[in-house]
């Protein structure tokens, strides 16, 4: 479940509170008139299937509320609640495996800041790597994988790409192309102090250590990996299994790689320079491309939804927004389907125009028979100009009888 805290001008909360209501995904639903005061308005507080979160915001940005008010979202974690468990049922798939879109931009929007802590934390990436390298240690590679801040900045530009956002995009792009070089500089330096003070022999090479030889020699594997961790990356970051982004930062090599750029052009190692660098592009590659492609679906699976909330097709007990507008009986009534409602609709524009029914409803004016809620169709022109003439004819009789 989701905890939503919505301020809401007082001329729209009657309008916002209906919508809430008319939901069966929304539980736990507070009003609190006039309780806010920057900006003022009303307090609404509502619980929400997390399948349904983003939908239902989808709502609120027409509304205006995001505008004029504010939206602000929680995770919950834990509820006890009979009412939660009837609003999870009534939305369609699995909690675990929704998407709360405006949390996973707000994520990627973080993670994609060039500062003090990110830059720190890649240069600190490089150095570990570094030192993993010399000593030719699996364990130091590893480490050095846990700790670079590379994935934010590459998971920002797939958002940004598949949301039009081009101000993520340029931020993402920026912290990736300041943090790598300094990285790059930082193994760089490392490299040349550590050979000025004999911590390394001048003769060194990254390849004489079978270990981590995989770093400078990319092959098809390691685009096929990278492809694996990009699509996972994503997953996790857009689902509630977070856990699993270690194991992402683990499998992909950018960060030794960009190490070891440093490493091999401080010792003049020049092909092992071209294949770190090549390493490097072939995995900044493979991610980006997988990241978009899980994105996009998952965008496609989103949008799918929401088209089929406002065209009629809301879980049992979510009346659209579209839905909501048609002259149809209330909640709790005996109401048609929804494809009843849009054939009242269109039978209802055709007569305004013309007079008569116009589709279906003229062929086989049945069809709502015996249907509550639904209007009789109106006669057809042929037969109002019969019905008018036996009319006069009657009045005719009655006026020369005696």
């Amino acid at each position: 479940m989701v905890h939503l805290r919505i301020v809401v001008p007082s001329d729209r909360s009657a309008k916002l509170v209906e919508l809430l209501d008319t939901s069966a995904t929304v539980c736990n639903l507070v009003v609190l008139p006039g309780a806010a005061r920057k900006p003022a308005g009303d307090v609404v507080l509502c619980d929400i299937a997390r399948e349904e979160a983003s939908v239902l915001i989808a709502d609120l940005k027409e509304m205006g509320v995001h505008r004029d008010g504010s939206i602000s979202l929680e995770q919950i974690d834990s509820q006890l609640s009979d009412a939660a468990d009837r609003a999870e049922r009534a939305a369609r798939g699995m909690p675990s495996d929704a998407v709360v879109w405006e949390e996973v931009e707000a994520r990627t929007s973080e993670n994609t800041e060039l500062g003090g802590n990110f830059l720190a934390f890649m240069v600190l990436a490089c150095l570990i790597a570094s030192v993993g390298i010399f000593l030719g240690s699996p364990i130091l590679i590893v480490g050095a994988m846990v700790v670079g801040p590379e994935f934010g900045p590459l998971a920002g530009i797939c958002v940004a790409l598949v949301d039009r956002r081009l101000d993520v995009a340029r931020r993402s792009l920026l912290a990736l192309a300041v943090g790598f070089p300094i990285g790059i500089t930082a193994a760089f330096l490392f490299t040349l102090i550590a050979e000025a003070t004999g911590l390394i022999d001048a003769d060194f090479s990254g390849s004489d250590h079978l270990l981590t030889e995989f770093i400078a020699h990319p092959d098809a594997f390691s685009f096929i990996v990278a492809v694996f961790a990009g699509i996972a990356g994503i997953l996790s970051l857009t689902s509630t299994k977070s856990g699993a982004l270690i194991g992402v930062l683990i499998s992909v090599t950018t960060i030794p790689a960009a190490a070891n750029i440093g490493i091999a052009a401080a010792l003049g190692d020049w092909s092992e320079w071209r294949g770190a660098i090549a390493q490097l592009a072939v995995n900044l590659t493979a991610i980006a491309i997988a990241g978009l492609g899980t994105l996009a679906i998952e965008r496609w699976i989103y949008r799918r939804r929401l088209r089929r909330h406002r065209d009629g097709g809301a879980p049992h007990g979510c009346r659209p927004a579209r839905q909501r507008h048609l002259d149809c009986p209330p909640d709790g009534a005996s109401v048609p389907s929804t494809a009843g409602c849009l054939r009242r609709r269109r039978s209802d524009r055709g007569t305004a125009r013309s007079g008569k029914p116009r589709g279906r409803l003229r062929r086989r004016p049945t069809l709502l028979r015996g249907r509550p809620g639904l209007a009789a169709a109106p006669l057809g022109r042929r037969a109002a100009r019969l019905r008018r003439a036996g009319a006069r004819r009657g009045a005719g009789r009655a006026g020369s009888s005696p």
